[in-house]
């Protein structure tokens, strides 16, 4: 029961114990390395430091010159340079204060200590220039001063050169013995990480013999019987050849597959079964489509018969009325009473053909007869045609005036039905609108056409008043929509190469609630897209 968990408690041991060995193999040449790096960087450091402190004692000599010349500049620039020189030699000093305070021996101590000398000597230099400077700046005669000046200086020279090369050649041999145990560094890690490695290795193949190679046997054959049993192969069943883990795994996956092979043959039969019903009801909806289908035709074709058979009455009244109102016999007082029975037939005819209209659309088979039309005689018809709604709802209707009449290439009876249509639905959807104004103004070649209303404008979703069959709640008990639809009215507007949009006023200050507008091209721009 136990074999593989005291292999794998080996395995675990052993990879643990070379993972320990490594990382303190590696901190420690990482500690040394670190070591050997700082030392060098501070060396790099303390180089710099005294390049600086040599630009710094040149800089002091030249002002110095320029203090005691007969033309002396800033006063006070021999001051910067003297606490720049005083600045650079302290900088110089605590770095070599550090240094020998992280020095690990005697010697290391001894030789950064002795380079405190030259230290000395060149704040020294600094401060017999300093006192020279003041005594040569006494001197009235220009040419003794420049003499004494010239001395000075070769003096000042003789003086720090030798100390400023002491201190560069010794950081610079700190850095060279830096860089050596560098590399010495490197080559000992070099061999320790190939006979680590070599050691790895030869374990690792050792534990793979013994441990590993026959447990992936043994996995092998489970994967093997697993992939049977993927392919349908239930019948499949493992050789249990111990009792460790991987033995209890097989057992197992044995009575895995009994209950799989037994669990097909149920569900075989339900399949069957449930494929039956399946295809019963398949039957019944294709029945159920074609009768939906069936109706759907008949409703369209009624509508469509209902419109013809309409038509044709309300023609032979219009031409009656035509007649009678012609005729010199009809009495004066029955002309009002023919005129009146003319415009109700008319507008009767004209809902009529808005039916068909719709049957068509509805079948597709919806065909626009574009004409140059007035938009002024189309807006007075819609306005005059939704007046008596208006007038129930207690909901002024105006049409705006223009100042001229357009003419636009459209189908004049399709735009009014759509002009219609959104008259119809201001007045049924703008909840407490007291106004619904109908105008038109020109736009480039063509003409803007707006219905707009003071209610409280289009819901946030007002796109999706577009889409086909999405009608709104009407305010009250009133059907939503007469049918016509704003899908519809996309749909006809688009044919027309315009565009129709919906706008809702600022709540906080509006002249309008709603407001549809229709853009509708001239005959130019009509041509220009095609």
């Amino acid at each position: 029961m136990g074999s593989l968990r005291i292999r794998f408690g080996l395995l675990v041991g052993s990879a643990a114990a070379l993972v320990v060995l490594a990382a303190l193999g590696l901190y420690g040449a990482m500690h040394a390395a670190e070591r050997t790096l700082d030392a060098t960087l501070d060396a790099q450091v303390r180089l710099e430091l005294i390049a600086e402190l040599s630009g710094r004692l040149t800089e002091f000599g030249l002002a110095s010159v320029e203090a005691v010349s007969d033309n002396p500049g800033r006063p006070e620039r021999l001051t910067n340079a003297r606490n720049e020189v005083d600045r650079a030699l302290n900088a110089v000093d605590e770095g070599l204060s550090r240094a020998v305070a992280g020095a690990g021996g005697v010697l290391d101590r001894m030789q950064y200590t002795a380079r405190a000398r030259p230290l000395a000597r060149l704040r020294a230099a600094r401060a017999m220039l300093d006192r020279q400077v003041a005594q040569i700046q006494r001197e009235p005669d220009s040419g003794r001063r420049a003499d004494a000046i010239r001395g000075a200086l070769n003096a000042f020279g003789a003086v720090t050169g030798q100390p400023l090369t002491f201190l560069v050649e010794a950081e610079r041999r700190a850095v060279e013995a830096s860089a050596a145990e560098v590399r010495t560094l490197a080559a000992r890690m070099r061999g320790v990480a190939v006979a680590a490695a070599l050691v790895i290795v030869l374990l690792l193949v050792l534990l793979h013999q013994s441990l590993t190679r026959p447990i992936l046997r043994r996995i092998d054959a489970i994967r093997a019987g697993a992939a049977a049993i993927g392919r349908g192969e239930l019948d499949t069943r493992l050789t249990v050849a111990s009792r460790d883990e991987l033995g209890l795994l097989v057992a197992s996956f044995n009575r895995m597959a009994a209950r799989l092979k037994r669990r097909e043959t149920r569900v075989a039969a339900d399949r069957a079964a449930l494929e039956e019903i399946v295809a019963r009801a398949t039957a019944d909806l294709r029945g159920a489509n074609a009768r939906l289908e069936e109706i759907d035709r008949s409703r369209r074709r009624f509508f469509a018969d209902v419109s013809h058979e309409l038509r044709t009455p309300l023609t032979v009244i219009l031409g009656e009325c035509d007649l009678a109102a012609r005729s010199p016999d009809t009495p004066d007082h029955f002309r009002p009473v023919i005129a009146t029975i003319r415009k109700r037939a008319l507008r009767l005819h004209r809902r009529v053909g808005d039916m068909l209209r719709v049957a068509r659309s509805e079948s597709g088979q919806i065909a626009l007869e574009l004409r140059p039309v007035s938009l002024a005689a189309i807006l007075a018809e819609a306005v005059e045609s939704c007046a008596p709604e208006a007038g129930r709802r207690r909901i002024a209707l105006i049409l705006e005036p223009s100042a001229a009449d357009l003419e636009v290439p459209a189908d004049a009876e399709w735009l009014r039905q759509i002009v219609e249509g959104l008259i119809d639905n201001a007045l049924r959807h703008a909840a407490g609108a007291t106004r619904v104004s109908v105008g038109f103004t020109a736009s480039g070649s063509g003409a803007s056409v707006t219905v707009t209303d003071d209610g409280p404008g289009f819901p946030a979703e007002a796109d999706a008043l577009f889409e086909r069959f999405r009608r709104g709640d009407g305010p009250g008990p009133a059907p939503a929509g007469f049918g016509i639809g704003l899908a519809l009215a996309r749909w006809v507007v688009e044919r027309h190469d315009g565009v129709i949009r919906l706008e809702s006023g600022d709540p906080r200050g509006r002249d309008f609630g709603a407001r549809v507008t229709l853009e509708l091209p001239g005959e130019e721009t009509r041509e220009d897209a095609a």
